[in-house]
C-alpha cells in the first residue's frame, strides 16, 4: 500500500503530455527565429523570419536580410537571461515557445522592427505589429521580398502532363493529396523533393500520401 501511494504521489508530480516547458538561461542563435538554451531548439512561435542565406531587395540591389535577421535577433536577445515557454514541438523536435527578454515579447519586437514575418498558418498574434511595420517600410518591408515559407519551398513544380493533376503535399499535418476540384486544391503548392503530382489516387496511398478532406 505504501509503495503504490508512493508511486501515485510521483506521477502527480510528473508534468503531463501537452504541458506548458518554461526554459530560462542565455540564448544562442541559429537564426532570426531559433535559438538554443541550455541544449534546447526553441523555435519563436508565430514568427517566420527570411532564412540565414535569403535576400531582399531589388535584383540590382540585393541585401543579406537572412542574416541581418540574425543579427537583429541577436541584439534583442542581448546576451542576457531568455525566458521561453511552450507546449508543443515541430517536426524537427523543437520547442514551440513564446520567449521574453527583461519581459517583452522577443517575437513582438522581431516583427515591429521588419526583421520576421505573422506567422499566420499557426498563429495571428503578431499581425498587428507586422501591419506597422509594412506601413512604415521597416526591414525586410523597405522593398520587394518573398516571404521565408516560399523561399524554402523553392520555385514551384510545373504542373504535369495529361492526367496527372492529384497533388501530393507535405506538412505539418502528414503527407496527404488533393483531388482537383476539392477546397485547398488551388492553393495547394507542389515543391520541394518530398511533394509531387499523381496520376491516380492508388498511385498516391501507395507512395504513402492519405486523401484530404473534402
Amino acid at each position: 500500500m505504501l509503495r503504490l501511494c508512493s508511486l501515485l504521489v510521483l506521477l502527480a508530480l510528473m508534468p503531463s503530455a501537452g504541458a506548458a516547458a518554461a526554459l530560462e538561461g542565455p540564448a544562442r542563435v541559429i537564426d532570426g527565429d531559433t535559438l538554443e538554451i541550455e541544449g534546447v531548439r526553441v523555435r519563436l512561435f508565430g514568427i517566420d523570419a527570411p532564412e540565414r542565406n535569403q535576400t531582399c531587395g531589388e535584383r540590382d540591389l540585393l541585401w543579406s536580410c537572412g542574416e541581418w535577421a540574425t543579427e537583429r535577433l541577436e541584439l534583442l536577445l542581448g546576451g542576457g537571461q531568455v525566458r521561453c515557454t511552450g507546449a508543443e514541438r515541430d517536426r524537427y523536435g523543437r520547442l514551440l515557445a513564446t520567449c521574453e527578454v527583461d519581459g517583452q515579447d522577443v517575437g513582438a519586437r522581431m516583427v515591429r522592427s521588419g526583421a520576421a514575418l505573422a506567422y499566420r498558418r499557426y498563429s495571428m498574434r503578431y499581425v498587428g505589429e507586422e501591419g506597422r511595420a509594412q506601413a512604415e517600410g521597416t526591414g525586410v518591408w523597405s522593398g520587394p521580398m518573398q516571404r521565408p515559407e516560399d523561399y524554402r519551398h523553392g520555385p514551384p513544380a510545373p504542373p504535369p502532363p495529361g492526367e496527372c493533376a492529384i497533388k501530393g503535399n507535405v506538412s505539418k499535418n502528414g503527407r496527404i493529396y488533393h483531388l482537383p476540384g476539392q477546397a485547398d486544391y488551388d492553393r495547394t503548392v507542389i515543391s520541394g523533393p518530398e511533394e509531387r503530382w499523381f496520376c491516380s489516387a492508388r498511385e498516391a496511398e501507395s507512395a504513402g500520401f492519405r486523401p484530404a478532406r473534402r
